[in-house]
């Protein structure tokens, strides 16, 4: 019943989410209007990390088997992907390289703030 409850919570505040991509007019996914409050409800204490933890790890496990569908998708589409194949690999390897560039110097910012303190 404890991890109904927890999906219970990470589902409603996803919901919340959608609702807001509805009502504010920004080009935003409502998944990510979903993880801020999310964010916001863990970092106020609203929301106890305890309450939504196993239910989270759980997600985490099982999101390598979420991308399997977008990965057929891709294979069944592959002829007509073929003409962008080499701009779709150097975009791929330089917006991964950047964002692990930025993850980075982001997290070696947020260490040295941390040790400050």
């Amino acid at each position: 019943m404890k991890h109904m409850k927890q999906f219970g919570i990470i589902l409603v505040v996803t919901c919340i989410g959608e609702i807001l991509k509805l009502l504010i007019p920004l080009p935003v996914p409502g998944s990510i209007y979903g993880l801020l409050l999310m964010l916001f409800l863990l970092m106020t204490h609203i929301v106890p990390l305890e309450e939504v933890r196993e239910a989270g790890e759980f997600l985490i496990e099982i999101m390598p088997m979420m991308f399997i569908p977008a990965a057929v998708g891709l294979l069944e589409s592959a002829e007509q992907l073929k003409p962008m194949l080499l701009p779709l690999c150097v975009i791929t390897a330089a917006t991964t390289v950047l964002v692990m560039g930025v993850t980075g110097k982001v997290s070696d910012f947020l260490i040295g703030r941390g040790k400050k303190k």
